[in-house]
């Protein structure tokens, strides 16, 4: 069996990443298997239900956390798992949008997975309007990204000003090394050529062996992985997790499936945050399952096929001083009630 091609797309908080993988999750070749590893900052791990639920395609996440150093470990515990049980024909990873790539790399191209995996271009997303913020310009990691791309996305840039896109073309001009393409696009809608035809990122791959050499992994005959998302909240449980890293907190919520929300109070709650906090939100309500999500500006609600939990996250810097305690029992009351489908 060949190596399997595996693609990292990289990008700053709120770049559009999974919309961009979205995108290419809906028209994939039909005769493949994808695997998808989604990394996010916070515990409650909402990006997986923004992903189309289908019998070729594996999503799996590994929230609380960047792959680049606290979950290397677990980072390549999975992608065996993964490899073992789906064997898929892509991979693609997410990392954290707060996450460095370089460390990611380091795992994915070690001795073990080496021979597995063929590690494509890296793909970058950037948002143009970030280029006219300080803040972002300053952030080491959102530098750091940009600087390892090998080719780049330029995003949302139906959101930009001309002005804002002007910059960020004549910033293309300016950078050293070339990338191997930039895509600019909308809604996600990279084309799938540039994912197909994406050449190795280490260059030439050796002959590989016939069969991925899988029993040959240090973490080969590691136990299943059993995550905490994994444990499922009772009836009227509410689960909470806060975490504070690299500059940010994170506050995550989790309820049972059978617990309903009503969405124009939690709607009205979430929007009554402050300016720079990220907000993801994945609940049952009264008009059915809903996703919420502020990373295009204002909050938006779409249906998804998710059932399996509510989730709430919130992320925000340490500059930004917010009372979780407050936000859970400002949450808690946009409950509805338990009721079993």
């Amino acid at each position: 069996m060949p190596s399997i091609p595996c693609h990292v797309i990289s990008g700053f908080l709120g770049s559009g990443k999974t919309t961009l993988i979205r995108h290419l999750l809906d028209h994939k070749p039909a005769a493949e298997r994808w695997a998808v590893l989604i990394n996010e900052f916070g515990e409650a791990g909402i990006d997986q239900a923004m992903l189309p639920d289908a019998s070729d395609i594996v999503v799996q996440a590994l929230p609380g956390g960047c792959l680049c150093c606290q979950l290397a470990v677990t980072l390549k515990m999975t992608l065996v798992q993964l490899i073992r049980r789906h064997r898929p024909d892509r991979v693609l990873i997410e990392p954290s949008g707060l996450g460095h790539p370089a460390g990611l790399l380091e795992v994915l191209q070690d001795q073990d997975l080496a021979p597995v995996l063929d590690v494509r271009a890296m793909i970058t997303l950037l948002d143009p309007r970030r280029l006219s913020d300080s803040r972002y310009l300053e952030n080491q990691t959102f530098r750091d990204q940009l600087a390892m791309a090998d080719a780049l996305v330029v995003s949302k840039t139906d959101l930009a000003t001309p002005q804002q896109l002007r910059s960020a073309d004549e910033w293309l001009e300016r950078r050293w090394p070339p990338l191997q393409w930039v895509e600019w696009v909308t809604g996600g809608k990279l084309p799938m050529g540039r994912v197909l035809g994406a050449s190795s990122r280490v260059g030439d791959i050796p002959s590989r062996a016939v069969d991925h050499p899988l029993s040959d992994l240090a973490l080969a005959g590691a136990p299943m992985l059993t995550l905490d998302m994994d444990v499922m909240p009772k009836p009227r449980e509410t689960r909470v997790q806060r975490r504070t890293a690299l500059g940010y907190h994170t506050l995550g919520l989790r309820w049972h499936p059978a617990q309903r929300f009503d969405l124009q109070h939690l709607s009205s709650a979430l929007e009554a945050l402050p300016e720079g906090c990220r907000i993801k939100a994945v609940i049952h309500a009264g008009q059915g399952w809903r996703i919420l999500n502020n990373g295009d500006g204002p909050l938006k609600a779409e249906g998804t096929p998710w059932r399996r939990d509510s989730r709430i996250e919130i992320l925000w810097p340490e500059d930004l001083v917010l009372d979780s305690e407050a936000l859970v029992a400002r949450f808690q009351t946009c409950r509805t009630g338990v009721i079993e489908d």
